[in-house]
């Protein structure tokens, strides 16, 4: 397997544009998920730096721009909040091993060539999680927008220090937001040709900060990013603490399955764009590597941005190269011109959090997820309450629990109507079966033979099992029963022990059995558990037609014989 992602100079004009400009909008968003997450400024940026450029070298879509997201930054918060109240001491350093742990699990899903079942969720779920995640974004990103810093509690206690906040509002810092906020949201299109509105807001929002806002708002100061570590990032040793290690891989677990999840669904984004194919395990190898680096050296978790893709995409990039040369442009800001980045006001980097939450929330489905299934809509509904207000994992494993339990009782229904009893005597339906030719219809509905036929179709897993033990006490009446299953390629092993308990129980009250038409697979599973041994071989017969009037004259001679 090639190692490296897709690198060449083909598009080498196209390629370093899209990485310069992706570097460009990528540059606010570090910084204003780095100063969310509680991790800092440079933690965004070398968050950054390091995702970008092992993901851009080890993945498997060549212009896929990865980065810290708002998703990764929601959970990372949480993660950091619980270690650190747990051990105010070492929890920043169990929040980064969380991050290298992260890393270590998308590289093991890759070894075990997962990537393909990763994003097999039901939308619902991740449509709930997604949008959850946008509103927690939203809501602990108003202090800080209004001129405080996030209380303790998250989403609950920034709610309930809100009126506090809001009654004490601090005008400067406030009008830096909510400016950042109004570009974000009203910048015509036109003009995010030319720039993007995120670097827009940054240089706008800090310009006003030092020149303007001390004239109009004398004395009252503002908060700014401060002083940015320059240079190489310290190595990050990992620690874990007895009483946290199950948080911290629990965690890791969480934040790789979101992770993956929103690197490979990027990815397709990327594909239709491009017109190409990914790679789903590599791409997972060059997310888990660029995690695992980034936890080294004290960065946030990320995956792959769909903002920074489609912009990488649309400005001409074809290859990694592109990814490479972002990685490159934010190593140059954070090594050499991290001065540049301290005065930056906190409000305009909690604007710019609070676009991203906006545009996370999956608006389009909210607003029609009722007419499309209510059942779905309420699934989606409560993944987002529970998100918001209870824990992440609680919401997609009670999400998942739930949809999954809806779609097996759906299947379970949809399979009854593949089983089917035909020739009973109080019975019309000789006819509801697949190609019944005349004579098949003739035979079962002629209660003189004692004839009854038991008519199976589709793939029968776990669901098909109930509808055939419904109709066991009325084979039992039987004479001869046919059991066909020539429109059946697979049987799951619970219907198959369904078949087993009619067929046994069938032959105890003295009725003759046949199978018919049985494939492969069914085959191979009826006679691992013995039925080879209680049906005859010659009762194993390949058609439905020959298998009825085999019972039909089976049955003329043993009323001969008597």
């Amino acid at each position: 397997m090639q190692v490296f992602n897709q690198i060449n100079l083909t598009h080498l004009k196209g390629d370093l544009f899209g990485g310069v400009t992706a570097a460009v909008i990528a540059l606010p968003m570090a910084l204003a998920f780095g100063v969310a997450s509680g991790a800092g400024a440079e933690a965004g940026l070398y968050g950054a730096v390091l995702i970008g450029l092992f993901a851009a070298l080890f993945g498997g879509t060549p212009t896929l721009i990865s980065e810290p997201t708002g998703p990764m930054t929601v959970v990372f918060t949480a993660v950091i909040t619980s270690l650190m109240a747990a051990n105010p001491e070492q929890g920043m350093a169990m929040a980064f091993t969380t991050v290298m742990l992260t890393g270590v699990f998308q590289v093991l899903f890759a070894v075990l060539k997962l990537g393909r079942y990763v994003t097999m969720m039901p939308y619902t779920v991740i449509s709930g999680f997604m949008s959850g995640i946008g509103f927690i974004l939203i809501i602990i990103q108003l202090p800080p927008l209004l001129g405080y810093a996030s209380p303790p509690g998250g989403v609950l206690g920034s709610l309930s220090a809100l009126p506090t906040f809001i009654a004490n509002i601090k005008p400067a810092e406030a009008s830096l937001g909510l400016l950042s906020l109004a570009i974000l949201l009203l910048m015509p299109k036109r003009l995010r040709r030319f720039i993007p509105p995120q670097l827009l807001a940054l240089v706008a929002g800090t310009l006003l900060a030092i020149f303007v806002l001390p004239q109009l708002f004398s004395g009252e100061a503002y908060r700014a990013i401060g002083s940015v570590p320059g240079g190489l990032p310290s190595l990050q040793i990992p620690t874990f603490s007895a009483d946290q290690w199950q948080t911290i891989v629990i965690d890791a677990l969480v934040l790789a399955l979101l992770g993956s999840i929103d690197a490979l669904l990027t990815s397709v984004i990327a594909d239709s764009l491009t017109r190409t194919q990914h790679n789903s395990d590599k791409e997972l190898m060059g997310q888990g590597l660029g995690n695992l680096a980034s936890g080294l050296f004290g960065g946030l978790p990320g995956a792959g941005a769909t903002m920074g893709t489609v912009v990488n995409i649309q400005t001409g990039g074809r290859t990694a190269l592109s990814g490479l040369t972002r990685a490159l442009v934010l190593g140059v800001v954070v090594f050499g011109a991290s001065a540049l980045v301290e005065p930056i006001p906190k409000a305009v980097l909690a604007g710019i959090a609070i676009k991203v939450g906006i545009d996370i929330i999956d608006w389009g489905f909210l607003r029609r997820a009722h007419k499309v299934s209510i059942r779905g809509a309420l699934i989606m509904y409560g993944v987002i309450l529970m998100t918001v207000f209870v824990d992440l994992i609680t919401a997609v494993g009670i999400g998942l629990f739930v949809a999954n339990v809806l779609t097996i009782r759906r299947l379970a229904d949809l399979q009854s109507e593949g089983v089917r009893v035909l020739g009973l005597p109080d019975a019309e339906d000789g006819l509801d079966c697949p190609d019944a030719s005349p004579e098949d219809v003739r035979i079962l509905r002629d209660p003189s033979n004692g004839v009854v036929m038991l008519c199976l179709s589709g793939p029968l897993i776990f669901g098909a099992a109930k509808a055939v033990t419904r109709q066991q006490n009325d084979l039992l009446a039987a004479r001869s029963l046919v059991i066909d299953l020539s429109e059946v390629p697979h049987i799951g092993v619970t219907t198959s022990l369904a078949v087993e308990t009619v067929v046994r129980e069938a032959v105890e009250h003295g009725c003759r059995l046949y199978f018919a038409g049985v494939g492969e697979q069914p085959r191979k599973r009826l006679s691992n558990l013995g039925l080879a041994a209680v049906v005859p071989a010659s009762h194993w017969i390949d058609n439905r037609s020959d298998a009825l009037k085999r019972a039909v004259s089976d049955r003329a001679g043993q009323a001969q014989q008597a």
